[in-house]
């Protein structure tokens, strides 16, 4: 199997840092050309399903503007230029939660749409997270952070309450580590 061909690319929209629109003119291997295939660039992103020492599941209660009602959600948050994704877990659980971990698992990144690009997510398992310090969160939405058990977490994933793919796959995952 050959790859597609880029010919050239045309920035179509850019509000940096958070998305870049593209127009690509691709060649299939097959020789024939498509103009204007539609390309986004976002930041790549982590996700972290972190356990507590006790053994319970930080999570938040919020709305996301583009959901519709409440929704159960995870750790996450973009990787800065130049940072490392598991820097960028640690820095993202400490900042939403107060929490720390010294007992981290990779659950693998993924690309979020290999045809148009989007990001790629990093997904993480922080095992064993205590508290150190106040939540210093800069979420646009407003949130709540809970605890749950692992009952109520596998609850919440059969009964749709956790309404965003990355953070359902990354729990499922954690879940098989744990």
């Amino acid at each position: 199997m050959q790859p597609w061909k880029t010919q050239s690319r045309k920035i179509i929209l850019e509000q940096r840092p958070w998305l870049v629109v593209e127009h690509h003119t691709v060649e299939l291997p097959n020789g024939r050309v498509i103009p204007e295939w539609p390309w986004i660039i976002t930041p790549d992103y982590v996700n972290v399903v972190a356990v507590t020492e006790d053994g319970r599941f930080l999570c938040f209660r919020q709305v996301k503007y583009g959901l519709q009602g409440e929704t159960l959600s995870i750790v996450g948050g973009f990787v800065e230029a130049g940072e490392d994704p598991s820097a960028a877990a640690r820095r993202e659980l400490l900042e939403e939660t107060g929490y720390a971990s010294d007992d981290w698992v990779s659950l693998g990144h993924f690309n979020v749409d290999p045809n148009r690009g989007i990001a790629t997510g990093h997904l993480y398992l922080a095992r064993a997270a205590r508290y150190v310090q106040p939540r210093n969160a800069d979420d646009l939405e407003e949130q709540k952070m809970i605890q749950l058990t692992r009952a109520e977490i596998e609850s919440a994933l059969a009964n749709g309450e956790i309404k965003v793919l990355a953070w359902a796959a990354s729990i499922t995952f954690a879940l098989r580590h744990l």
